[in-house]
């Protein structure tokens, strides 16, 4: 039993949990849903709900006055918006993502989605923005369920395919340049990479290593002076075995034979040695 309630959790089956909200931390009903709204008493990620206002909130793609909006404009007035709250969120940790809804219903438009690394860095933010105002409007900011936002966002709205539009129930998660991603996500990447080359030289100066490693050059030194030392003692002892006192080579020599007049001037002078002896 508990095995199939912990399957069907926060899926269209369960008929205790609302699963809308615990797929994009916000659902129409609000607090008049059937299900539950479990809210979370700590979570990375932080909701501000409503917060993004558009210049084209009435009706897309026109002023109030009822002026048609450029495009461009309207883009730069976002990417204005995600820079500032990237910004001073950021002052509490790393973010790992920042999405903005682009959706018109009244319970996700402008909700902006801050994911941190950290826990304790999504409570410092929440507790820094209890009271704060943005744009002359008070900040409504809370812990939000949602941490995979594969699960929220709507994949026919990716595709430009989505026919139920701004009022959709999954998320439109609107875009921004890849010049302002790179600029503002850019930083960790590179704070990263600083910090592993500093990890890297220190651990390649460690002084435990570096004794280790003299040492072992001395012992290689002290072999190689061995070595070399023994091997000319003992080329010494050859030369002095092959020769001797007269410095004729004894051994490993070619014997040289002598004549017969040779041999017989040698046999005359030792007979004659012989008779004056006796």
């Amino acid at each position: 039993m508990a095995e199939h309630l912990a399957s069907i959790f926060g899926t269209e089956k369960d008929r205790v949990n609302c699963p809308f909200y615990f797929k994009i931390g916000a659902c129409r009903h609000g607090d008049r849903c059937s299900r539950l709204h479990n809210r979370p008493t700590i979570s990375p990620t932080l909701l501000l709900s409503n917060m993004y206002q558009r210049p084209d909130m009435i009706t897309p793609g026109v002023d109030p006055q009822g002026q048609p909006l450029d495009p461009s404009k309207i883009q730069d007035h976002f990417e204005d918006f995600y820079e500032d709250i990237f910004e001073e969120l950021n002052k509490f940790g790393e973010i790992e993502s920042l999405n903005v809804c682009d959706n018109l219903a009244d319970h996700m438009i402008g909700n902006v989605y801050v994911l941190f690394k950290e826990e304790d860095h999504a409570n410092a933010a929440l507790q820094a923005l209890q009271g704060r105002f943005y744009s002359g409007r008070p900040i409504i900011a809370d812990f939000s369920p949602v941490t995979d936002f594969r699960e929220a966002t709507c994949r026919q709205y990716e595709e430009n395919s989505c026919n139920r539009g701004g009022y959709c129930n999954f998320m439109h998660v609107k875009q921004i340049s890849r010049e302002l991603r790179r600029k503002l996500f850019g930083r960790y990447r590179r704070s990263y990479r600083r910090g592993s080359r500093s990890r890297s030289r220190s651990r390649s100066i460690s002084p435990r290593r570096k004794r280790e490693r003299e040492r072992e050059r001395g012992d290689v030194r002290d072999r190689d002076r061995d070595r070399h030392g023994n091997g000319k003692r003992s080329s010494d002892r050859s030369e002095r075995h092959d020769r001797d006192g007269g410095g004729r080579r004894r051994h490993g020599s070619p014997v040289v034979r002598e004549g017969s007049e040779e041999r017989r001037a040698r046999i005359e002078q030792w007979n004659r040695e012989r008779d004056e002896g006796v």
